[in-house]
């Protein structure tokens, strides 16, 4: 679910120093997409909104997330936006986040 080989490499190309601060604007950034999906998801732009969370969750090595981001990306694309698990993309989120702070301390090279 969570690429911990990304995550190193990620605190590595930013600086330990930094990496919180990164993580915590990819979550902030992530959240505020995921809250607009939540309220009422806009259907004409729910390709970009899968696109943007496709790539920060491939930044900080969210893979399942990233996947069912481009799944709904790819229906988006295809005329489909009707048919993007719009919950499950949410849920992945949730799951995802949760794993990866549970972990994080335990996973992150020293």
């Amino acid at each position: 679910m969570i690429d911990w080989s990304r995550v190193n490499e990620l605190r590595d190309e930013v600086g330990a120093e930094d990496f919180d601060e990164v993580v915590d604007l990819f979550l902030e950034e992530v959240e505020e997409v995921i809250d607009r999906l939540r309220s009422a998801p806009d259907m004409s732009r729910l390709e970009q909104d899968m696109h943007f969370l496709k790539g920060s969750a491939l930044s900080l090595g969210f893979d399942a997330f990233s996947n069912l981001c481009q799944t709904g990306e790819r229906l988006s694309a295809e005329g489909a936006a009707d048919s993007v698990d719009v919950a499950g993309v949410i849920a992945g989120f949730e799951q995802s986040k949760a794993m990866f702070l549970a972990d994080l301390k335990q996973n992150i090279a020293a």
